[in-house]
């Protein structure tokens, strides 16, 4: 065995224990079955849509009325066949935004569409084009509401909880209950009763999952697609407290922007060194939400910022391709369809990620490694121009992998070593600059236990 190779997880495995009494505890923390299927599903759309489409705004001015909803009318079908085009499997609807305008004629307030001019529901509108179209449907509901009087009182979680069941009952299966902690400065002091709110979903809709002031999916810490290297599914279980999320969101309208510049301040969430100082572990995978355009509703004034195809594949290789999802916000005009730019975008999205692996040279299901396993050779039947390696574990037995090496080898028969990585997870992408080879080797140096590859693939 050449000298490079000798030391991996079999023999020495970085000089972390293989498997002790921590790395027992660590390999037992694995995903639910919704967070599980939701990996196989990583990539869907966010859709602000709203009051604030109608008068131009981020955030809502609280002063709102019903006249001020002047759309007439929507496309659902236009903007499912458009996320379709991008590869996205589902579509997340702000049913209601900060302003408190429901999207559906909700029996618990007059601030609805019922009271507009608009002749329809928007959320089954909506909920329904996505059935056709056999994707995902989810909701946003904004736990702060500048219209709601009894906000800031105890009759508000009932007012919450009301509209909850309604979007939760009336629109089939939903997918994705997406909550977030965004407050204004003024607004009041408040409590919102997350665990009545995540009850009442468990109880209506079991099979969904619940996000970022959730337990079952986390922000990734930021609005402008950045990741963290070792972005770990396996954490700490307090990470899962709505609150410190709430803390970290949005305060003003003005920080719908920062917030796009911003990265999370704890680089480490799951290492050994840091689950081995905590007794409550948890499955709790990140979500990468960010805007196609630089703000989240729709404005005439930001269509020369809707991100070109190569900025949303560089994101999409960040995210999905570092065991993340990614939630892509795709805002529909105020004539209610999506513009031609955010369109041509998601399709020049969606060529890219079917470009990335429509040209196999080799793919292969490993399942759990053993001693002999220290490395894995795979031979190409010729000279290929590899571009990508993509590996998934089999996160069913949890997060093992902890660093690994890609070789190439090259005509001449000698290794070079064209990539290193610490975590797999769900999945990594790891793009390459077409290197000429006959061959590839893939090194594990540290793992917490056997390692499980449920697949590695690679691709011209």
């Amino acid at each position: 065995m050449s000298s490079s190779f000798e030391k991996n997880w079999t023999n020495y495995n970085n000089g972390y224990s293989l498997f002790d009494n921590d790395v027992s505890r660590f390999i037992a923390v694995a995903p639910s079955k919704s967070q599980y299927r939701l990996s196989r599903k990583p990539f869907y759309c966010f859709v602000h849509f709203g009051m604030n489409t109608a008068t131009g705004r981020e955030w809502g001015a609280g002063t709102e009325t019903v006249s001020d909803f002047t759309i007439k009318r929507i496309k659902p079908d236009q903007w499912v066949s458009a996320v379709k085009s991008a590869g996205a499997s589902g579509i997340i609807l702000t049913c209601k935004h900060h302003d408190g305008f429901c999207l559906w004629p909700t029996e618990y307030s007059s601030f609805s569409v019922k009271y507009t001019d608009y002749k329809g529901d928007i959320v089954k509108e909506v909920s329904d084009a996505c059935r056709r179209g056999s994707i995902d449907f989810g909701i946003y509901l904004s736990p702060w509401d500048m219209h709601e009087p009894t906000y800031g009182t105890p009759d508000y979680n009932d007012y919450f909880c009301n509209q909850l069941t309604e979007l939760l009952t009336n629109y089939g299966e939903i997918s994705e209950v997406w909550f977030d902690g965004a407050k204004g400065a003024g607004a009041r002091e408040f409590e919102y009763d997350w665990e009545r709110y995540y009850q009442l979903i468990r109880e209506l809709q079991p099979d969904a999952n619940i996000a970022i002031c959730g337990p079952d999916i986390r922000w990734v810490g930021n609005e402008g697609g950045k990741t963290r290297k070792s972005e770990f599914s396996v954490v700490p279980a307090y990470l899962k407290n709505a609150e410190a999320v709430s803390e970290k969101s949005q305060h003003t309208e003005k920080n719908a922007g920062k917030m796009q510049r911003l990265t999370s301040k704890d680089e480490d969430l799951g290492s050994r060194a840091v689950l081995s100082k905590n007794a409550y572990l948890c499955w709790y995978p990140a979500e990468v939400d960010v805007s196609i355009r630089k703000g989240w509703f729709w404005s005439k004034d930001e269509n020369r910022t809707v991100k070109s195809p190569r900025k949303l594949f560089k994101i999409y290789l960040d995210s999905v391709g570092n065991n993340c999802t990614l939630l892509l916000n795709v805002p529909p005009t105020s004539k209610g369809v999506f513009h031609q730019k955010d369109v041509r975008a998601l399709k020049g999205l969606g060529r890219k990620i079917n470009e990335m692996n429509a040209y196999p040279i080799l793919v292969e299901k490993l399942g759990k490694l053993t001693k002999n396993d220290g490395y894995i050779d795979f031979t190409f039947d010729r000279l290929k121009k590899l571009r990508y390696v993509i590996l998934s574990e089999d996160i069913r037995l949890s997060q093992r992998v902890e660093a690994f090496d890609i070789f190439i080898k090259k005509p001449n028969e000698k290794y070079k070593k064209v990539a290193s990585g610490t975590i797999i997870g769900s999945q990594r992408i790891i793009k390459l600059r077409a290197k000429k080879c006959i061959g590839a080797r893939l090194v594990i140096r540290q793992s917490r236990s056997n390692p499980v590859i449920s697949e590695i693939g690679f691709y011209e």
